[in-house]
């Protein structure tokens, strides 16, 4: 690594993410950061440092997590140079944060950098599998969104704005959870995601079971 000490961005990250109630915390930072080298080191072209700050940073300016994006991005941006990062990596980074969200995604595919790939991959491999369950429900609850009311239904053609509106954690696995694994850019977290996709649907065939009584 380029940057003094990982241990000075794990700090700063930990410090920001301290009081998150989200499922957006260290220790999913943590989990994403992991799972970014691990694909990373499937992918010897990759840059390694673009990677680990990008996986370190990547909820550092998301609107679920901070009041003020631009002030965010303007903190982090400063605290960047602090580290010496160069300039030209800083752009890469925030061109990564900055787009990979599934909600980004929904009315314009963005083009990622092979880093900004992996940083994706890691960040959506953490929202789906047992992982991933635990965080939906406990981010569902977070916003207030019921557990399953079939009052609900799943929606299609989802726009950004349209993707924060009310619906229930059930239903959040058909907008979003159950779509990740085809959306995966890498062949090792593709494997990973169709594995843990399979662990969703028994799941849900499970927790449907049990709604209507016949288990």
């Amino acid at each position: 690594m380029v940057i003094m000490d990982k241990k000075v961005v794990e700090e700063f990250v930990q410090k920001k993410l301290i009081n998150d109630c989200s499922g957006h915390d260290f220790m999913h930072v943590q989990r994403v950061v992991n799972m970014a080298l691990k694909l990373s080191n499937q992918v010897p072209a990759s840059d390694k440092d673009i990677v680990l700050l990008s996986a370190y940073l990547h909820d550092i300016i998301d609107e679920k997590v901070v009041v003020d994006v631009d002030k965010a991005k303007i903190l982090l941006n400063e605290k960047l140079n602090q580290w010496n990062i160069s300039s030209s990596k800083i752009g890469k980074i925030f061109e990564i944060i900055e787009n990979i969200s599934f909600s980004k995604n929904l009315e314009k595919k963005y083009e990622l950098s092979i880093e900004g790939q992996i940083v994706q991959d890691a960040d959506r491999i953490d929202a789906i599998g047992a992982i991933g369950i635990a965080r939906a429900f406990y981010y569902g609850r977070h916003i207030g969104n019921p557990l399953h009311d079939t009052k609900f239904s799943a929606r299609s053609n989802l726009t950004e704005k349209s993707y924060r509106e009310e619906n229930t954690v059930i239903n959040h696995f058909h907008e979003k959870l159950l779509k990740l694994e085809e959306l995966m850019n890498t062949d090792i977290a593709k494997d990973i995601a169709k594995e843990r996709t399979i662990f969703m649907r028994d799941f849900l065939k499970r927790f449907y079971q049990e709604w209507n009584g016949e288990k």
